[in-house]
């Protein structure tokens, strides 16, 4: 009685997904975006919201075309890491979606890189990084926050939005702007470039 039961629950899921049509998911983008969304919320804990990390990566994917033609500021992605997780940020400067952001995508490549983002392959993928990079951005956001340290124009969304663009930018570039999934050694190049 109770496998009947079960048999009919299944048959009533078969339509649900966790990506519904017209999510915001361009369809080549699929493959390189899925899990981004529940990496992000397994890193980020009580910071992450699952649905807010869903509908950014929608958005994201689908500026990816033009991300990859934008360069990265390498200089000042090293600045606001070094001010938001080295020095932690002992100044009174407010912090803006954008510093965040940059700072946030920094520490996803220096975890990415030491192995902290987990160590299944898929973990070497490019959701798992952009993924990261958003939790990241959730986490600091939530701690600058708290100690009334955002400036009154940054939100929550626009922080981790520009943390995901800019570990996109990142990744794309390490991969010379080409759309292979190959290994994360892309990666590794770009963080003894930015990391050194």
């Amino acid at each position: 009685m109770s496998g009947e039961r079960q048999q009919d629950f299944g048959g009533n899921m078969t339509h649900g997904g966790a990506y519904p049509a017209g999510g915001g998911y361009a369809r080549q983008d699929d493959d390189d975006m899925r899990g981004a969304a529940e990496h992000a919320s397994r890193h980020a804990g009580s910071s992450g919201d699952t649905d807010l990390f869903s509908s950014l990566l929608g958005a994201l994917t689908q500026k990816k075309q033009s991300l990859a033609d934008e360069d990265v500021d390498e200089d000042d992605a090293v600045k606001q890491h070094k001010r938001f997780f080295e020095r932690d940020d002992d100044d009174d400067n407010e912090a803006d979606d954008r510093s965040m952001g940059s700072a946030a995508a920094m520490q996803a490549l220096k975890k990415f890189t030491s192995g902290e983002s987990g160590n299944t392959a898929e973990s070497n993928s490019q959701s798992a990084f952009v993924g990261l990079a958003m939790a990241e951005a959730s986490k600091l956001f939530d701690q600058k926050a708290s100690q009334g340290k955002v400036s009154s124009d940054s939100s929550k969304e626009s922080a981790v939005m520009k943390a995901g663009e800019m570990a996109l930018k990142m990744y794309l570039k390490s991969q010379g702007g080409s759309q292979s999934k190959s290994s994360s050694s892309g990666i590794l190049g770009l963080a003894s470039k930015f990391l050194s």
